[in-house]
Parts: C-alpha cells; structure tokens; sequence
C-alpha cells in the first residue's frame, strides 16, 4: 500500500493552508511552469495576483 504524502494537511491545523499551483512562463526559454507551493488561506489571492 501507499503512503500518504499529505497526512500532514489532514489535521485541525493543515485545514488553514491551501495548495496553490499557478504556470508561469519561463524568461529564458519560453517555455510555461507549474509553481506549486503551500500557503495560509488568506494568502492565496496575494500569491495568485504576483508576477
């Protein structure tokens, strides 16, 4: 069987943090990636809205 990875978030204090993944286009190349990152859920707008 697999291992959970996240069992972390499961808890009473991981409800308050969201996973946020936002694509973003590389300078050098040209090419999109995928930034993915946790953070507080009154964060996830402010994190979104940066460029």
């Amino acid at each position: 069987m697999a291992k959970k990875v996240v069992a972390t978030l499961k808890t009473t204090t991981g409800k308050d943090f969201a996973r946020v993944i936002r694509m973003v286009k590389s300078p050098k190349t040209g090419a999109y990636v995928f930034k993915e990152s946790i953070v507080p859920n009154d964060q996830v707008k402010e994190f979104l809205s940066e460029k």
